[in-house]
C-alpha cells in the first residue's frame, strides 16, 4: 500500500469544484489526518499500524451507509485504526458525486488502518483496488422493498434538496405511485432516477468477491453481535491484530452505533416496506425485477 505523501494531497485526490472555504477545509481535514495517523503510531507502534489493512464501509445509498460508517468510525477504539475524517470516498467537500478517476484517487490515498465509507459500485477499477491485500472492504446490502421505502421518505419528506423531492410532491399525490416511481425509475428533466434492478445490479457484482465481507443490513439491526462477530473475524484474515478480549471488542463498537445521529435516520427497522406496499406496488415491483429478491436472499418464491 502507498506511503503517505509528501505534499499536503496526492495529485487528483483534492476535490473539484472546490471553493476557497471548502479547499481550506480540506487541507485542515488533511492536516489532522496526518496527527491521527501520528497519534496511533506512536501507541501502538508504526509496525503494527503498517500491518492493518485499510477499511472500506460499503453500500447502496439508503443501505445501511451511516450504520456501517459508525460501525468502523468505532473501530479506532479497539486497535489501530485511525479514522480518516474525509466524506464518503465518492462525494466531495460540497456533497458533490466524483467521476470513478477521484473516486480511485481517493480510495488510493487511504494507507494501512485509515477507515472510511461509500458508495462504491463493483466494477473495474474497483474490485481490483479494493480486494487487494492490505484492504478489508465490508460490503451491506439491505432489502430492496425496504431501501425504496427509506429513499421516498428521505426525498420525499427529509430532504427539500433531492433531485426527487419536487417530483414525488408536486407530479405525484400518494405514496403508492412514489413507491411504483422508484421501482420503475423516472426519467423527467431534473428528477431522473434509475429504476431500483439496475440500481442493484450496479452492486451486486461484491457478493462473488470472497475477499469482500458482505454483511446485511438487518443483521446489523436484528442480530448484531453475530454480525460484529463477522466483522471481527474478517478483519483478523485481513491482517488486524487485536489487543482486547473479543467481548470488549464488540462492546466498544456496540457503543459505536447511534442510529438517530445520523442526520437520515427516520425508522431503519427491516420489514418495514410491508406498511407501505401496496398490492399494485408488489406487482409492479414482481414484474420489474424478476429473480432479485431470490438472487439476494431475502425471498425463495414469489409468494409474498
Amino acid at each position: 500500500m502507498a506511503q503517505p505523501p509528501t505534499k499536503p494531497h496526492r495529485a487528483g485526490s483534492r476535490p473539484n469544484s472546490m471553493n476557497p472555504i471548502y479547499a481550506t477545509k480540506y487541507q485542515l481535514k488533511v492536516v489532522r489526518w496526518r496527527l491521527r495517523r501520528l497519534s496511533v503510531g506512536l501507541r501502538y507502534g508504526a509496525a503494527r499500524l503498517n500491518s492493518t489493512p485499510a477499511v472500506l464501509g460499503n453500500a447502496m445509498p439508503k443501505s445501511g451507509s451511516h450504520l456501517i460508517n459508525q460501525i468502523i468510525q468505532g473501530l479506532p477504539a479497539i486497535g489501530p485504526f485511525v479514522n480518516t475524517g474525509f466524506p464518503p470516498v465518492n462525494r466531495d467537500e460540497l456533497n458533490q458525486k466524483q467521476p470513478d478517476a477521484q473516486v480511485k484517487a481517493n480510495l488510493e490515498r487511504m494507507l494501512p488502518g485509515d477507515v472510511s465509507y461509500g458508495y462504491v459500485k463493483a466494477r473495474p477499477p474497483f474490485i481490483s483496488l479494493l480486494t487487494q491485500p492490505g484492504w478489508a472492504t465490508v460490503f451491506v446490502l439491505r432489502d430492496p422493498r425496504d431501501m425504496i421505502v427509506s429513499h421516498v421518505f428521505y426525498a420525499a419528506q427529509m430532504h427539500p434538496g433531492h433531485g426527487m423531492h419536487r417530483y414525488y410532491n408536486e407530479t405525484l399525490q400518494t405514496m403508492e405511485q412514489r413507491i411504483n416511481a422508484a421501482i420503475e425509475g423516472v426519467e423527467q428533466p431534473g428528477s431522473e432516477l434509475s429504476p431500483i434492478l439496475s440500481k442493484y445490479e450496479g452492486y451486486l457484482g461484491w457478493l462473488d468477491q470472497p475477499e469482500v465481507l458482505c454483511l446485511r443490513f438487518e443483521e446489523l439491526i436484528l442480530a448484531r453481535q453475530a454480525a460484529l462477530e463477522r466483522l471481527l473475524d474478517f478483519l483478523c484474515q485481513r491482517g488486524f491484530q487485536p489487543q482486547l478480549q473479543r467481548e470488549r471488542e464488540i462492546e466498544l463498537l456496540s457503543q459505536a452505533v447511534a442510529p438517530k445521529k445520523s442526520g437520515t435516520f427516520r425508522k431503519g427497522q427491516p420489514g418495514n416496506w410491508r406498511e407501505h406496499f401496496s398490492a399494485e406496488n408488489k406487482r409492479v415491483f414482481k414484474s420489474l425485477t424478476g429473480d432479485l429478491l431470490y438472487r439476494l436472499g431475502y425471498e425463495q418464491n414469489s409468494d409474498w
